[in-house]
């Protein structure tokens, strides 16, 4: 009974500790990370966020770490050691990297049905198959910085693990899939923002989700639920010819996925966007603070931000009142549609980029060039 109680004190102090960095803990796993997490692992998190360390790289770390400690415990009966040793590192690889076919006529193949069960009943695993090369790098990468943040050296370099790696993913070739199966460009922005045609507080604020979302070069959806009233700044409107000036609107958006806090990263809203966003903060009496929050029952407005999980939600509830299917859309389609809106209309990529603020080049021409390539010259030589 005293282990017992020891225990669940040990529990309490971590889920306190935890509490006081609650913004950067993967949402699905809040009530279970006091648990799952030893105080070593806490005490890790806690350093990482005095570092400065962005919200999204350290929910990453987070969600990875509380992975990799259930799959240690599940595939070896044990919570991870630190350093892990190179053989527990090269378990990872053929546990989540295993050819299907061969899974069909070899059950000891892939993961083993206990380990997999067991993180299935706890939610870790969700989808049949093996996992995406790109997440298995990723979480040894995590798993690396996360022992290097521990002071302790560790066996990701060696010779054994990357050619376990390179040798399992030549094996089971998977294609590349997007985040969103779908992009969200102007034709379909225009038949989500449809369903928000009344003057509702739900209708206006979706409204100006969508449209802040979009204008402002496809923004990330943990931008959009972040954003705050501090950060935007009214600029002179924009003369147009035989017509009204359009009202114009800065975003300082502060610390981002490529950029530091230190970086004052600008994007432009002009016309319809910032007309939208200012409805929306007026009906919803928002001067300060969040500007996108939930909405009650009742009509209430919360005085917390909308979580980047609800920003998602929102546009595929949006999607289903559309006559579209939900499950091919995703929040990251508003930044990849962004950019194909921006090719179908003959918008120079570099120009495009300055408002989306992709930094890699490559990245946000996977997007452009997939719109235009169909269509181009060099599609058409017969």
């Amino acid at each position: 009974m005293a282990k017992a109680k020891t225990s669940l004190t040990a529990v309490e102090r971590r889920a306190e500790e935890l509490d006081t960095i609650a913004a950067v803990l993967p949402l699905e796993r809040r009530d279970e990370l006091p648990e799952l997490l030893t105080d070593q692992d806490v005490e890790t998190l806690r350093h990482l966020v005095n570092q400065g360390m962005g919200n999204n790289t350290l929910r990453a770390l987070t969600a990875d770490l509380s992975y990799l400690e259930a799959w240690g415990l599940a595939a070896t009966g044990h919570s991870l050691p630190w350093p892990a040793p190179e053989a527990l590192l090269l378990k990872f690889v053929p546990h989540h990297l295993w050819d299907p076919e061969r899974r069909e006529t070899d059950a000891d193949h892939g993961m083993p049905a206990d380990v997999d069960d067991n993180l299935r009943s706890q939610g870790f695993l969700k989808s049949v198959g093996p996992h995406a090369p790109a997440t298995v790098r990723r979480r040894l990468a995590n798993w690396s910085t996360l022992t290097r943040w521990r002071g302790l050296d560790g066996a990701f370099a060696s010779p054994a693990l990357k050619s376990a790696i390179r040798l399992a993913v030549r094996a089971v070739p998977r294609t590349r899939r997007r985040k969103s199966a779908k992009a969200v460009t102007g034709d379909v922005l225009a038949r989500l923002l449809s369903t928000c045609a009344t003057d509702s507080l739900r209708d206006l604020r979706d409204r100006a989700i969508l449209m802040v979302a979009f204008a402002s070069g496809g923004r990330r959806r943990s931008e959009i639920a972040g954003l705050r009233r501090e950060q935007l700044a009214v600029e002179p409107p924009i003369p147009v010819e035989d017509g009204d000036p359009l009202p114009s609107l800065a975003i300082h958006l502060g610390r981002t996925k490529t950029s530091s806090g230190e970086q004052d990263e600008v994007v432009y809203l002009t016309g319809r966007p910032v007309e939208a966003l200012n409805a929306w903060m007026m009906a919803a009496k928002i001067d300060s603070g969040s500007v996108f929050r939930a909405i009650g029952r009742w009509g209430t407005v919360s005085k917390r931000a909308l979580d980047p999980q609800s920003v998602n939600a929102i546009l595929k509830q949006r999607a289903e009142m559309a006559g579209l299917e939900p499950g091919e859309f995703s929040a990251h389609g508003i930044r990849s549609g962004y950019l194909t809106e921006a090719a179908n209309r003959g918008i120079p990529l570099p120009e495009a980029m300055e408002q989306s603020r992709h930094r890699s080049v490559q990245q946000a021409s996977s997007y452009y060039n997939n719109a235009t390539r169909r269509s181009g010259r060099a599609a058409r030589l017969l």
